[in-house]
């Protein structure tokens, strides 16, 4: 077994065990509020906590010298040269309100590259998993299937799942950006989970997907699973993906979606 996929099987277990502990623990009320971010309603639970402990315990107890970044937790160093890039709960509103769209995302890079990828959707009982060349699969009771991006699809005619900031601001820009890309695209669709937004495209649930304002631990697990479903994920003018703009989609319709971004000037608040 290779050291990805060692690092798989490790992300994997441990993100089925988050996600049962953050199902079965929830409170009946749905979890308090203890910290906001950039806005009022960018919220931390206790429960995303919770989860990011676990995590890191259980990944330490079997790799002690490995590096984490976290989203609650920020950068931990470690000297093995493999760091874990974890998001505990990618959609807290969507967890807070019991919505569904919430994940448990989990990515070991090597060197600074992501080699293995897991994102587990606890309330709707799909796991999927990535290594660097092997392929990107999905796993639910009925069976595990491999995964392919749409490609090719023609913009008015692509599904497009696009997020929001929790600026005020920011969310006025991106509205603006918005009514540039409608009218040009079968549909939007706004999840809530940039994970799960990404785990969509790769099973062919949509078409492409754009953002402003992700971070490290929004996509290092979902956007392995795209590249390796045959998508592509970067930001504008060939630029790595990340906060100020991330697109994903299959082959010719990343392009074209691109394209109509570019002069919307989609990554500027």
């Amino acid at each position: 077994m290779s050291l990805a996929e060692e690092l798989l099987d490790l992300a994997a277990a441990t993100a089925r065990e988050a996600g049962r502990m953050l199902v079965d623990k929830r409170p009946a009320g749905g979890p308090d509020v203890v910290q906001t971010k950039s806005s009022p309603t960018d919220v931390v639970t206790q429960m995303d906590r919770a989860a990011e402990r676990l995590i890191i315990e259980r990944i330490r107890a079997v790799r002690p010298g490995d590096g984490f970044l976290g989203e609650e937790g920020g950068s931990q160093a470690g000297g093995s040269g493999v760091r874990w890039v974890v998001d505990p709960i990618d959609g807290t509103v969507n967890y807070l309100y019991d919505l569904p769209d919430w994940a448990v995302s989990i990515a070991a890079e090597v060197d600074g590259e992501a080699v293995a990828g897991v994102v587990e959707i606890p309330r709707r009982e799909e796991t999927y998993t990535a290594v660097r060349g092997g392929g990107a699969l999905q796993h639910t009771a009925a069976g595990t299937r491999e995964l392919r991006v749409n490609a090719h699809v023609p913009l008015g005619r692509a599904l497009v799942s696009t997020g929001f900031g929790y600026e005020a601001g920011r969310r006025a820009r991106q509205a603006e950006v918005l009514t540039g890309v409608l009218p040009n695209i079968r549909d939007i669709r706004r999840g809530g989970s940039c994970c799960v937004d990404l785990c969509s495209l790769a099973a062919g649930r949509a078409d492409a997907y754009y953002e402003r304002g992700v971070q490290a631990w929004d996509i290092a697990a979902g956007g392995l699973i795209v590249q390796e479903a045959g998508g592509r994920v970067e930001g504008l003018h060939g630029a790595a993906p990340g906060p100020e703009l991330t697109i994903a989609a299959g082959p010719g319709t990343f392009e074209a979606l691109h394209d109509l971004l570019a002069p919307l000037d989609p990554a500027r608040d």
